[in-house]
């Protein structure tokens, strides 16, 4: 997943950062609410992590206007507000879970997984695609029942599909998807890994809309 984390304490701000990173997740963090709104608004993420307190705004505010403006972008509010009304306000107004500081960050990790899933209709952590079945939490495939192998990269190819399904995904999306801002992939290594895919998983795992991008099939 592609991750935005909006988060103006600098240690607590590199440590998720950092260990969401080591889960094989992209993440861009800021400490503003300008700079997150500006990402926003010209890349795409799966994700939003966003601190209720910033230094030029209110993040509770910034998700209360996505969500007039229909953008339903799943986002968990972390903070360290944690009376009942808090909690309240946060999640009426429009974040899609609460979390209280201090918490681990294998706590976040799971529940940004569970929110991304339930997104886009699919709460189960497994898809399936005949004899493929893909596990997004164990981090597994297999195919025929037999265990499938892939690199980091493939799996953030896989992931962002997958979370896609049915959706078809341009190559410039699905570059930022996977890379983010730390990086670019050369002009033919997204068709050489999703080819490297195919040979792992079959042909049909991926289809190509050939002009327009990447497709799982539903």
């Amino acid at each position: 997943m592609r991750i935005l984390l909006l988060e103006d304490d600098r240690i607590l701000g590199e440590a998720l950062r950092d260990f969401l990173r080591t889960e094989d997740q992209v993440v861009e963090w800021f400490t503003r609410l300008s700079e997150a709104r500006a990402a926003l608004a010209n890349q795409p993420y799966d994700a939003l992590v966003v601190d209720w307190q910033l230094p030029d705004g209110s993040g509770l505010d910034w998700i209360r206007s996505l969500r007039n403006a229909r953008n339903v972008i799943p986002a968990i509010m972390i903070t360290a507000r944690d009376q009942l009304q808090d909690r309240l306000c946060g999640l009426n107004t429009g974040a899609d879970d609460y979390l209280v500081k201090p918490f681990e960050p294998e706590e976040l990790m799971a529940r940004v997984c569970a929110l991304r899933r339930r997104s886009v209709g699919n709460p189960a952590p497994v898809f399936t695609w005949g004899s493929v079945v893909f596990d997004l939490t164990a981090k597994t495939a297999a195919r025929d029942g037999q265990p499938i192998q892939l690199t980091a990269r493939e799996w953030s190819l896989m992931e962002a599909l997958a979370l896609r399904k049915g959706r078809t995904v341009s190559k410039t999306e699905l570059e930022a998807l996977v890379m983010g801002f730390d990086g670019s992939l050369s002009d033919n290594a997204l068709e050489v890994h999703i080819s490297a895919i195919r040979r792992k998983l079959g042909k049909t795992v991926i289809q190509t809309l050939r002009g327009l991008g990447y497709r799982m099939p539903l």
